[in-house]
């Protein structure tokens, strides 16, 4: 086990020059105009400009409170009158361990306190190694510091230049002139990442739902960004290594008719953009939320969809999907590209108060698209499918009969989407059905399903399939 060891400075050795600790938010911090634009593929960009005083020549120049994630071969400085000759990154930060790991091979203080009387002991030892615990010469004998609870402190003549408080990088500049100029830092970062999330309160009674929308900032960067300007990107940019962004996956495909508004929203290229309305500090380990939608009223509608696979059968009734249907758009009232991110519906019960019904996941929506959003299994509207016959035709073909009994618990007449998938195959005809369908895909047949209140309706339909 690692010692957790104290870390002191003695007073009767010189003392240790300790860069300042990290600022706190909005504190003290080194960071200049901050400007951060996030992406949806853990990935951000950083613009830093800061206020430089330099010397005539070639000088150092230290960047603290840069993001502990930076991509240091994506770095652009921009000084005037000035060219940049090298720049690191120095990412080793200053703690108890690395401390004491640097401390290998030389000589440090070691103070022990006795616990009865309070007496301090001091002497001097070597760093030997530190793996897995810490091995120490004193005086000619080998010694482990072990974590036996007696007060013991380790004291540093120093600390080593290649250990910072703070994430820094460090640039060499060659400048043509002395005084003060801004210096424009650009970079890309991992560690900074959003979604978007929303709440939708559903009427049946006035076919309406509100909608709010919710971006939710999160910061493992390493590093607090102060007070920053704070644009979302929607998109997902292009790499060679997209890291692994965690999505949540939806329990039903969400059916979505492409838009064909324009939107009224900024795009950068193909991407939308949702700048954050104020300045705002990203903390580090922190998660934000932040308003971005609030709508009141949008026109919307809920029903019924159920999905057949090919020659799927079932013994027993299965519950269809509940599917609540609106339009993205600015007659419906809703009208914004929507960033991806998952959907909570709720709905009021006889008492007037919301309840969760169900949620699924959207992608990046256009405006203007029609979305049927799956929130869970109906309990009152079922349907049972049965293959009734399955004939060979010769060279090849098939037919093949298929039932679907559809019945409604409730005490209104509903409508269920009822499709037919999995008729994939070259030259798939619907020979016979008892009632007219469509075809909204080379794969799948859809019937428009009438079910009376506490009732039942049947559709039958044969296949001329290659399988």
């Amino acid at each position: 086990m690692m010692l957790a060891w104290p870390v002191a400075a003695d007073a009767q050795q010189p003392p240790a020059t300790v860069p300042p600790p990290a600022a706190a938010p909005g504190a003290n911090s080194a960071q200049g105009d901050l400007s951060v634009a996030i992406y949806n593929n853990d990935v951000a960009l950083i613009q830093d400009v800061r206020t430089l005083n330099l010397a005539n020549g070639r000088v150092r120049q230290d960047f603290p409170d840069v993001s502990a994630q930076i991509r240091a071969e994506t770095v652009s400085l921009s000084v005037p009158d000035a060219t940049i000759v090298e720049q690191n990154f120095d990412y080793d930060l200053l703690s108890p361990t690395s401390l004491m790991e640097k401390a290998v091979g030389e000589t440090i203080t070691m103070i022990r306190t006795n616990p009865a009387t309070g007496a301090e002991t001091r002497e001097r030892a070597r760093v030997l190694a530190v793996n897995g615990g810490v091995v120490l010469d004193i005086a000619g004998r080998i010694e482990v510091l072990r974590d036996d609870g007696l007060p013991v402190r380790a004291v540093f003549d120093r600390v080593p230049d290649s250990l910072r408080a703070r994430p820094t990088l460090s640039v060499t500049l060659a400048s043509t002139r002395s005084g003060a100029r801004p210096a424009r830092l650009s970079y890309l970062s991992r560690g900074l990442g959003w979604s978007a999330d929303y709440v939708a309160l559903f009427d049946d009674k006035s076919g309406r739902v509100d909608v709010q929308g919710w971006v939710t900032l999160r910061n493992t960067s390493g590093t607090t960004f102060n007070d920053a300007r704070t644009l979302l990107v929607a998109g997902e940019v292009g790499g060679s290594d997209d890291g692994d962004d965690y999505r949540p996956r939806p329990r039903r495909p969400v059916r979505m008719q492409a838009g064909t508004e324009a939107s009224s929203r900024e795009q950068l290229g193909d991407f939308y953009l949702y700048p954050l309305a104020e300045r705002t500090t990203i903390a580090d380990k922190q998660t934000k939320q932040v308003s971005f939608l609030d709508v009141k009223g949008a026109a919307a509608s809920s029903g019924y969809r159920f999905e057949n696979a090919w020659l799927g059968s079932s013994d027993e009734p299965r519950g269809a999907q509940s599917v609540l249907r609106f339009a993205n758009s600015g007659a419906a009232g809703l009208g914004d590209a929507l960033p991806a991110g998952v959907v909570r519906v709720y709905v009021r019960d006889a008492r007037g108060q919301p309840q969760f019904i169900g949620e699924n996941r959207i992608d990046h929506t256009p405006q203007g698209s029609t979305i049927a959003l799956p929130t869970g299994d109906a309990f009152d509207v079922k349907v049972q499918p049965t293959t009734l016959s399955r004939t060979r035709q010769g060279s090849g073909r098939w037919r093949t009969q298929v039932r679907y009994r559809l019945t409604n618990a409730r005490a209104r007449g509903v409508t269920v989407e009822l499709v037919q998938n999995g008729l994939d195959w070259a030259d798939t005809r619907v020979i016979e059905e008892s009632r007219p369908s469509e075809r909204p895909s080379a794969g799948s047949a859809r019937w428009q399903v009438p079910v009376p209140a506490n009732g039942e309706a049947v559709v039958t339909a044969t296949f001329d399939t290659r399988y």
